[in-house]
C-alpha cells in the first residue's frame, strides 16, 4: 500500500512540476511581448513589484498558450482576480451551473385596482 502512496506522490510531484514549467514558459513570454501595464486598470510595473503582475487567458484555458500571445493579456492581482470572480458570478456558486429560476413576484401586479379603490373611496 505504500508503494503505490510513494507512486501516486511522484507523479502528483511531476504534475506540478510540470504545470510550474509550463506557466513559466508563457509567463516569460507574454513579459517579454507586452509592456509592463495592467490591461485593466494600466498600473505600471517595474522589476521590484513584477510578481504581482500576472497572465490572464482570455479564453480561461491555461493550456491554450499561442506563441503570437493572442490568448493573454497581463493583469495586475487585484485585477486577475476580480476578472476570475466575475466568471465565477455568472455562472453562480461554485458546482452551480443550473440557470436560476426567474422571478414571479410582482408587486404591482393589483395596483391599478388600488389606485381605482382608493378613488372610488374604497379601502
Amino acid at each position: 500500500m505504500t508503494g503505490n502512496k510513494g507512486r501516486l506522490d511522484e507523479i502528483v510531484r511531476g504534475a506540478r512540476r510540470n504545470a510550474e514549467q509550463r506557466a513559466a514558459g508563457y509567463r516569460e513570454q507574454a513579459l517579454k511581448m507586452y509592456p509592463w501595464v495592467c490591461g485593466v486598470c494600466g498600473r505600471a510595473f517595474t522589476q521590484s513589484n513584477l510578481h504581482l503582475l500576472e497572465v490572464h487567458h482570455k479564453n480561461g484555458n491555461h493550456d491554450d498558450n499561442p506563441s503570437d500571445g493572442s490568448n493573454w493579456e497581463l493583469l495586475c492581482t487585484y485585477c486577475h482576480e476580480h476578472e476570475h470572480s466575475k466568471l465565477k458570478d455568472s455562472v453562480g456558486r461554485e458546482g452551480n451551473t443550473a440557470a436560476a429560476a426567474p422571478a414571479t413576484h410582482n408587486p404591482f401586479a393589483d395596483l391599478k385596482a388600488r389606485l381605482d379603490a382608493k378613488k372610488s373611496g374604497s379601502p
